[in-house]
């Protein structure tokens, strides 16, 4: 049951944190960067204190570690990481970008074996982890890297090691506190936060041209891609723990294809086929423990029946 509930939170975050690319491409050019940023988790943070009230229970931090845990959710995970990535994808390519971000599983592991006692790893599990990077280079095309825009994925990858860091932290603070109401109160927090720097760099609600497309793009963005999608994502660390658990930064690339696809008409290479493939044959490695029980618990299921 841990390992379908892994897979589900794993295929969730993935297509919710993918989508986003879309809404945040729908106005990234006509919303300043932090700004949109900030008002992103606004909505979510309205939607999730909403959703924290209704349910009740132990929805306040009542414990250091609880109170840890959402300041260095706020710091790093929301705040940081995306002041940096809003302000990193208005001068690079979103194919640059997504794989910059998705330096997320490789830095994981340098934080967690600096904070973390239970979380080492090997050089087969390295390996695995450099296939997926290179899974997503080959769908995103080298050249993208090689075009300029050297300042925001410079951005984007600091967006990237915030993750890293602030996912470690929160796995070490240990927080007993549900994933919902951890992630509420984180989002107040980084709300004010992103807010300051965005009043800071001189941005203002009044440079904003409103439409329905804005609207809908601010909505979509911070509804289901980050009201639902960072309580999953939390869920998903404390499930599989973050240096497994960030693996899901190979995935948001493809998803991220997809949508662009059938939204955009944005058309799918060869690349992106192949690209897929190494994807999966790193992420294989790297769950090669996991994979090998699965197979191992199926092929003898029939033979412990008889």
């Amino acid at each position: 049951m841990s390992r379908h509930r892994t897979l589900v939170l794993f295929v969730a975050a993935a297509v919710l944190f993918g989508t986003s690319f879309v809404g945040i491409k729908a106005a990234i050019d006509t919303v300043p960067p932090v700004l949109f940023a900030a008002l992103r988790i606004d909505v979510a943070a309205v939607v999730l204190l909403t959703l924290v009230a209704v349910r009740g229970g132990y929805w306040r931090p009542r414990t250091r570690a609880d109170v840890f845990g959402v300041l260095a959710s706020a710091a790093f995970v929301l705040g940081a990481n995306n002041v940096l990535l809003f302000l990193g994808q208005q001068h690079a390519t979103s194919g640059a970008a997504a794989i910059m971000y998705s330096l997320v599983p490789v830095v994981s592991p340098v934080f967690a074996m600096v904070l973390l006692d239970d979380e080492r790893i090997g050089a087969v599990d390295a390996v695995g982890i450099l296939f997926g990077l290179a899974g997503v280079v080959v769908i995103v095309g080298p050249g993208s890297l090689l075009s300029g825009g050297g300042a925001g994925q410079a951005l984007v990858v600091g967006a990237a090691i915030a993750v890293a860091f602030g996912t470690v932290l929160l796995k070490r603070v240990g927080p007993t506190i549900g994933t919902i109401p951890l992630t509420a109160w984180a989002m107040v927090v980084a709300a004010v936060g992103i807010h300051a720097v965005s009043l800071g760099l001189g941005e203002s609600p009044t440079q904003v041209v409103w439409s329905p497309t804005i609207v809908a793009a601010i909505l979509y963005v911070g509804m289901p891609a980050t009201a639902a999608a960072y309580p999953v994502y939390f869920a998903l660390l404390a499930e599989a723990g973050p240096v497994r658990g960030n693996l899901v930064a190979y995935a948001m690339p493809i998803v991220a294809t997809l949508a662009g696809w059938a939204f955009l008409g944005e058309s799918i290479s060869s690349g992106t086929v192949l690209g897929f493939g190494v994807i999966v044959s790193g992420f294989l490695l790297v769950q090669r423990e996991s994979v090998a029980r699965i197979v191992g618990t199926t092929v003898r299921r029939p033979a412990e029946t008889e």
